[in-house]
């Protein structure tokens, strides 16, 4: 511990230990299983990571080796590193439990503490094993324009035509991240790559102190110390590569701690990240998308560098990067389920011989392949676990009123119509179809009720779900609406005239 601390701007260092018998770091260790902790250790005990994770050896006096071992230590200190090495690689041969090796790293070989890079590898082992364990919410980056006159702030709008997109470097991002935006704020940053997602991932870990040395974990008592470390937070951020989005994380507290404080933190960052990733006359936003998810791969299938972005449902046949199809060429390709397709045209000859409860099945699968295409299978891996939508339609007339005034609109028209047949065709085609677009733009009608209906669909893999029961007959495929099939690429929305209200009406 540093013997003169004051209050800074700097960031906490990776080399900051937080005591063993903390009841966090306790709790930390004892969720990941024995294979994983072994294997942390090693990673510690590396050369890349031994400079922040130093464990406890035996002393030496000069030349010759302190002989003095305490008969009661459960755990007497290795030589050297390689000794502790080899130890644990015997130890990943062997057989145990996990209680034993969490209480030999908190007991002996890390007794004076683990650092704060401890606990972020800590921390991502055990997002190795649970990937569904953070529920991400997806942020699109989008430019801003230049203010009109220099020298007067005033409110920039989004610059739709623009296509620059920042540029991301890790430490200049932290860098602005601290001093222009968490200049109170004492954080710890690790980034760590997973090995099966293309993405990068930021841990930030925030605890409320003034300091950035060892006084912020340990004020001259522990159980300061341990306060201070319950009343922090985590919140982690992901990068994919190659797109415009970002994911951000709840979050989550160490230990006993308020819900505002998580949402202060979260508008902290969602608010300051764009800064960071801002330059001189190139600014950007964050705008929060209506999508949300534990599963990163279904994160990265809607809003990450692929085609599949704007292609879901019956539209995800366009989105295979081998076929290399698109909508807009000339000579579309042959869609699945056509009448040029051998599949159904042999699928027809065998119905014939079949009984009328196959030939329904058959068509209701056929039906479900032409909604969802290539999306919404079950071994696809990029399933949501939940979708809440809220119906804002309002309440449909009787049939009899509905007759009446189509009635008394026939009567009021009768002598006013025109000789000429077709242009009376064209008038009612006309103010037919300006009909449909004010009642889609147009706000609600306050004159009829709409009752307050929310649709939830909870499950391993929602749009999955709705695909088997399209397959099975229980929900009509044919007059199921697109949100339904995912193509929408959101998880909760506001439903009007079927479609999600939105930019233009498909909720992207």
């Amino acid at each position: 511990m540093a013997r003169l601390s004051i209050p800074t701007k700097a960031r906490l260092p990776s080399s900051l230990r937080v005591e063993s018998s903390n009841p966090a770091v306790v709790k930390a260790l004892n969720r990941l299983s024995r294979e994983s902790l072994i294997s942390l250790v090693l990673d510690w005990l590396d050369e890349n990571s031994l400079a922040n994770a130093v464990p406890y050896l035996k002393r030496r006096r000069g030349t010759i080796e302190d002989d003095e071992d305490d008969p009661d230590d459960l755990y007497p200190p290795c030589r050297s590193v390689n000794e502790l090495r080899e130890l644990y690689s015997d130890m990943q041969q062997q057989k145990g439990s996990k209680r034993d090796v969490a209480s030999r790293i908190l007991e002996g070989d890390w007794r004076h503490g683990l650092t704060l890079f401890q606990l972020a590898m800590v921390d991502f082992s055990y997002f190795d094993e649970h990937p569904t364990s953070q529920k991400w919410t997806a942020y699109s980056i989008l430019p801003l324009k230049p203010p009109s006159t220099e020298g007067e702030e005033e409110l920039r709008k989004i610059n739709h035509e623009s296509l620059t997109i920042p540029r991301f470097h890790p430490s200049t991002f932290l860098q602005n991240l601290q001093h222009q935006v968490l200049p109170d704020v004492k954080a710890h940053y690790h980034f760590y790559r997973p090995k099966d997602l293309p993405l990068l991932l930021l841990r930030i870990f925030v605890i409320d102190s003034p300091y950035n040395t060892g006084l912020a974990m340990a004020n001259g008592d522990s159980s300061n110390a341990t306060a201070n470390f319950s009343a922090s937070r985590t919140v982690y951020l992901a990068f994919p590569d190659g797109s415009p989005a970002l994911y951000i994380s709840r979050p989550q507290s160490t230990g006993l701690g308020g819900a505002g404080d998580s949402k202060s933190l979260h508008t902290l960052i969602v608010n300051g990240v764009p800064k960071a990733l801002s330059r001189p006359r190139q600014r950007y936003t964050l705008k929060r998308s209506s999508l949300t998810s534990r599963n990163l791969s279904a994160l990265l299938d809607k809003r990450g560098p692929g085609r599949s972005n704007a292609c879901g449902g019956g539209w995800s046949i366009y989105s295979d990067e081998k076929a290399k199809e698109s909508p807009l060429e000339t000579v579309l390709p042959t869609p699945p389920l056509s009448k040029d397709s051998p599949r159904l045209g042999a699928v027809q000859k065998r119905g014939a011989t079949s009984s009328k409860q196959q030939r329904e099945a058959k068509r209701a699968r056929m039906v479900a392949k032409a909604r969802f295409g290539n999306s919404g299978l079950v071994t696809d891996g990029t399933g949501v676990e939940r979708a809440e939508f809220l119906m804002r339609d309002p309440f449909p007339a009787s049939r009899g009123a509905v007759r009446g005034q189509e009635a008394g609109d026939e009567e009021e028209t009768a002598d006013e119509q025109p000789l000429d047949r077709r242009r009376s065709k064209v008038d009612a085609v006309l103010r037919q179809a300006r009909a449909d677009v004010d009642a889609i733009d147009d706000e609600e009608d306050t004159s009829r009720w709409t009752p307050a209906v929310k649709v939830t669909f909870v499950g391993s893999h929602v749009f999955a779900g709705i695909r088997q029961l399209v397959e099975a007959g229980i929900v009509d495929g044919e007059r199921m609406p697109g949100w339904m099939t995912g193509e929408a690429g959101v998880t909760t929305g506001v439903i009007r005239h079927g479609r999600i209200r939105g930019h233009k009406g498909a909720g992207l």
